[in-house]
């Protein structure tokens, strides 16, 4: 289950929820979009959002989060190559950090980024689902019997 907060502005935050949520269930007009599209994406349709957006964060944040648009689906990127992108390299802990602070799970997906030597390191949401992530969008081939 999501939590999609937002308004006329545009979506604000994305966080997976455990467990029994009391919040209401009732979709404000303006999000309806916003599930539409996550329910494409889990269902495989989707590879990409179109979303009015609307994190609240410092300038170095968003910059951070929208460099992390331009990861492509079934992609990932390391923390470095996304240091250089944002260009400096020096950065390296500022844009880790930043990612970790994305409110906009999935859409903005951190989840694409990696350690150099391609492990996981840090998510938010936990290791095993950023695993389950990057498998939904890259899925193991499946090896022949034959």
């Amino acid at each position: 289950m999501a939590r999609i907060v937002g308004d006329s502005s545009g979506v604000s935050s994305i966080t997976v929820i455990d467990g029994n949520d009391k919040s209401s269930t009732k979709i404000p007009k303006c999000l309806q979009d916003c599930v539409q599209q996550l329910d494409e994406y889990f269902q495989k349709k989707r590879n990409s959002f179109n979303l009015k957006l609307n994190p609240q964060g410092t300038e170095f944040q968003k910059q951070v989060w929208q460099s992390l648009q331009q990861i492509p689906y079934g992609t990932t990127r390391s923390y470095q190559k996304q240091s250089e992108a944002l260009g400096d390299v020096k950065a390296i802990r500022a844009v880790a950090s930043a990612n970790g602070k994305n409110p906009l799970w999935i859409v903005v997906p951190c989840h694409r980024v990696i350690g150099s030597n391609g492990s996981l390191m840090g998510y938010a949401g936990g290791l095993w689902r950023k695993r389950w992530l990057l498998e939904h969008e890259n899925p193991p081939e499946q090896q022949s019997l034959f």
